[in-house]
């Protein structure tokens, strides 16, 4: 895990993202597509840290038709960044996979669906806290 990276402001895990290592993560503008992502730009107009902190959220982004964006930014909302970092590497450390290699998709989007995959996070947490 590379904490310092954090989460896009869409609620992707940059943290855990192996897609492209010489990124700094989306809210470092390490992501070269952010000119056409709409979740960056809501965002940084409203001067907010990711659509967790929006009152609009889930708002018709591309992005939120994955269950495990909308959960991953639902902990934001309701835990904060440092708790799902925790929460994650815990996770990682057990094995789970953020990405399959060469896919977009891994152990978390394995589940049934959005509320699955946030009570696995929220029972994590709760064994954490």
């Amino acid at each position: 895990m590379q904490a310092e990276k954090g989460f896009a402001y869409c609620g992707l895990a940059c943290c855990l993202c192996n897609e492209n290592q010489d990124c700094a993560g989306c809210r470092q503008e390490g992501c070269s597509d952010h000119f056409w992502c709409m979740h960056y730009a809501c965002c940084t107009e409203q001067q907010i840290s990711g659509c967790w902190e929006c009152t609009r959220f889930p708002c018709g982004g591309a992005m939120f038709k994955s269950d495990r964006i909308r959960a991953f930014v639902r902990f934001l909302g309701l835990y904060g960044e440092s708790a799902l970092l925790a929460v994650l590497s815990h996770m990682e450390c057990a094995g789970w996979i953020y990405h399959y290699p060469g896919q977009l998709v891994g152990d978390y989007d394995a589940r049934k669906d959005e509320e699955a995959i946030l009570s696995i996070l929220e029972a994590e947490w709760k064994r954490l806290s």
